[in-house]
């Protein structure tokens, strides 16, 4: 089996103005920069309505046949805005509140009921378009208490993974119905940003199969975590994987936490594809070894580089890594053809 692509995530595209204002236009420019997927950020109603996807499999096949138009697959949705609603600590109420409809600003209750009725219409729309994964946020009720000090209260985070899966566990099962594999992008500002946490999670929803992730080695990488064993411990839950690069340089005077500084004068700051400290080669290795089939997607973000010139070099970064799987071994010329018997021989086995 090998990794598909190239594709990219239109999150970071998306806008006003052409080419980037409705699917068939922004479609034709992906299609022209050599990609073969697109992955739709679903509260983008330029791009699509997740109501009438989530109703209407006519309304999903419309879609796909504009894809097909110009020769791209839709390779998931995305819901990481809304996925991030499921669950705000109060802190972060009005930085979030500018992710929710209009009519549920302001009112927590509200627009969290929103969120899971985003999520239920996602994994319907998924199932109508005939996709087996889907990419989300978890949201975070913990991560204002990341760092130990003050002294956590005892069983403080075990209350905010309980909660955390008491919201997610009917959503989870949504997405059982549907048969479609739930993937958390694990990420910093999310309770679920380490092997540790969505371990956490995952024990919290009864290892629900449906309960899968989403890797983005530039996560790991401004985490000085180690991105590369991540793949070897937990290769049979990646379901999704985000190609996106990033470098992390510690000075004297800043680290991991980067001194509040902004995305250009941070140590750690993510980077065009090819321009950061991500060791590709051995991903995509790894990943093809463990028999990872899904999409390679180019997820765009740069403190520096122009995001045009990022997607264009994108798209032959991921096609230069893309591994054929061969069906035959290197060292098959030198086959002696031996039989059972042979073989015993050999051994000294009468």
């Amino acid at each position: 089996m090998s990794i598909k692509g190239p594709a990219i995530f239109l999150a970071q595209f998306a806008g006003d103005d052409a080419p980037f204002n409705n699917l068939e236009n922004i479609s034709k420019w992906a299609s022209d920069l050599g990609y073969l997927g697109i992955q739709i950020p679903s509260w983008d109603e330029r791009l699509i309505n997740l109501k009438q996807a989530s109703e209407s499999k006519d309304y999903c096949d419309e879609i796909k046949g504009t894809l097909k138009s110009f020769n791209l697959n839709l390779t998931e949705l995305s819901t990481h805005l809304q996925g991030q609603l499921v669950a705000v600590h109060p802190a972060y109420d009005s930085v979030f509140d500018g992710f929710a409809a209009s009519e549920v600003r302001g009112n927590p209750s509200a627009r969290q009921q929103w969120a899971v009725d985003q999520l239920m219409m996602a994994a319907k729309a998924s199932k109508n378009f005939g996709l087996t994964e889907h990419v989300t946020f978890s949201g975070a009720l913990a991560w204002p208490y990341v760092y130990p000090w003050p002294q956590r209260p005892e069983g403080l985070v075990e209350t905010a993974f309980d909660e955390l899966a008491k919201r997610w566990k009917p959503i989870l099962n949504e997405f059982d119905e549907c048969g479609v594999n739930l993937c958390y992008e694990i990420h910093p500002g999310e309770d679920l940003f380490d092997g540790i946490t969505f371990e956490m999670f995952l024990d919290k929803v009864g290892n629900h199969e449906r309960c899968n992730m989403l890797y983005d080695p530039s996560h790991f990488v401004l985490q000085h975590l180690d991105y590369l064993q991540h793949i070897d411990i937990y290769h049979e839950k990646i379901k999704m994987f985000h190609v996106k690069d990033a470098e992390l340089n510690p000075t004297g005077k800043q680290g991991v936490y980067s001194g509040f500084q902004s995305w250009k004068n941070r140590a750690g700051r993510f980077r065009s594809l090819g321009d950061g400290q991500v060791d590709f080669k051995s991903i995509f290795s790894k990943l093809t070894t463990y028999g990872f089939d899904g999409w390679a997607v180019l997820e765009w973000e740069c403190a520096l580089k122009h995001p045009g010139d990022g997607a264009k070099e994108g798209s032959v970064f991921i096609k230069d890594h893309l591994i054929r799987v061969t069906e035959n071994a290197f060292d098959d010329f030198a086959d002696a053809g031996t039989d059972q018997d042979a073989n015993k021989k050999m051994l000294g086995i009468e």
